[in-house]
């Protein structure tokens, strides 16, 4: 086999992130992914006959646009001889098209694609009672009137309501707030440290916004004439004082996780263009960064785990790598909840979880300073599959402003899972 190709981040665009139930209401996700996908080629100027691959990245997923990837690239004036296809890996769905697609272009199948992940949870698809759905699909076979009655019969009141999506892990019938309350108790985290986090990360947010940096990659998009171009989500009133008013919501009696600590359910999309080294050159693309490596995880325990996942992922990350947490210059690390972070860097540090997934190696708390300098899902919120494509895009843009080198982007995900990518400037 040839030597394998570099993958290459270009260049990346996102909509603003908007609080569900918002202006991107009467949006589907195929529709904010579009926006996503026609920044993408605005900025790199890419002939998008050229692409060898659009993936997407999604975790509600809309069954009348069940390949949202296909969708969204027509949308965006892509032509349809170029492939394109959707992943799910919960909240890493956007990091396995951006790992799908490196390994395609490290293996020479393609010379570029676009990486989008797209949620909204303003349209969230709605289902009804089993005994309701199976009754339908046997009226398309038979849809005489013997066995209309018949269904009748079989219906209760409760089984025309629709059903809402609970949130919860369909293994544990845990949701990920109830699994990260068991982990804190574990890992000691306390109320107060899970505040002063959250504070940091709308601070962080309104001082990267008002210097500028997340508006680089953010693109406008119009809804009824009105154009939208700001996220939505920080807040300045965000302080210790307005944390500790509010009450826990998962665990009442002795829970630590509030609304406020936990990342808001917000709707957007976010795309990356990667493309090998050579065609970039050839194209006179300048990259922002390479992706050197990626390590994908999963936890032991899910139910008192679950969103270990970068815990368990990075240390395997460096380790093959031969790199340090001292030889990493950007974090970037999903926010999902504030104390989810702060029990993932105890769990760092730890030499009982190091033996446990890392035969003994003890990797090391991240150093704070380097840490989502730039704000994180706290503040922003966590349209889930687009935050994927936007923490490595803010990782390519810290190294610059921050002349680091490495950067590592990180992130749990539901059932489990945690994914790890290491990138280098260029």
């Amino acid at each position: 086999m040839s030597k394998l190709s570099k993958a290459m981040i270009v260049c990346g665009s996102r909509t603003p992130f908007l609080d569900s139930g918002g202006a991107y209401s009467q949006l589907m996700s195929y529709e904010l992914a579009a926006y996503a996908i026609r920044g993408v080629l605005a900025r790199s100027d890419i002939d998008p006959e050229q692409l060898g691959m659009v993936m997407a990245g999604t975790v509600v997923h809309e069954v009348e646009t069940s390949n949202v990837a296909r969708e969204a690239m027509l949308a965006a004036g892509i032509p349809s001889t170029v492939p394109a296809c959707t992943t799910s890996m919960a909240g890493l769905s956007a990091t396995a098209s951006v790992t799908s697609l490196c390994d395609m272009i490290s293996l020479g199948r393609i010379d570029s694609g676009i990486a989008v992940g797209t949620e909204t949870f303003s349209d969230i698809p709605l289902r009804y009672s089993r005994t309701l759905r199976r009754g339908a699909m046997q009226l398309r076979q038979d849809s005489s009137a013997s066995s209309v009655m018949r269904l009748l019969g079989q219906l209760r009141p409760r089984d025309i309501l629709p059903v809402m999506p609970s949130g919860g892990d369909f293994t544990t019938g845990m949701s990920m707030g109830e699994c990260t309350e068991v982990m804190v108790k574990h890992w000691g985290v306390t109320r107060d440290a899970s505040d002063a986090f959250t504070v940091r990360s709308h601070k962080l947010t309104l001082a990267a916004l008002a210097a500028g940096h997340l508006q680089q990659d953010i693109d406008a998009v119009e809804v009824d004439d009105t154009l939208v171009s700001d996220d939505n989500s920080p807040r300045a009133n965000c302080t210790l004082e307005s944390l500790a008013r509010l009450k826990p919501v998962f665990d009442k009696t002795s829970g630590i996780i509030t609304a406020g600590t936990a990342s808001r359910f917000t709707d957007g999309a976010a795309a990356l263009l990667l493309t090998s080294e050579a065609y970039a050159a050839e194209n006179d693309l300048t990259p922002l960064a390479c992706v050197r490596d990626y390590a994908f995880a999963g936890v032991s325990d899910i139910g008192s785990e679950m969103l270990l996942g970068p815990a368990a992922s990075i240390p395997r990350l460096l380790a093959k790598n031969k790199l340090s947490v001292e030889d990493i210059g950007v974090w970037e690390l999903h926010e999902a909840f504030a104390a989810q972070i702060l029990a993932n860097q105890a769990c760092l540090e730890s030499s009982e979880f190091a033996q446990q997934y890392h035969a003994g190696w003890v990797a090391g708390r991240i150093p704070l300073e380097r840490l989502n300098a730039w704000g994180g899902s706290l503040a922003l919120g966590n349209p889930f599959a687009a935050t994927g494509t936007r923490l490595l895009m803010t990782a390519a843009r810290r190294m610059h402003a921050e002349n680091a080198r490495y950067a590592v982007v990180s992130s749990c995900a539901g059932g489990g899972l945690g994914a790890a990518v290491l990138l280098e400037r260029v």
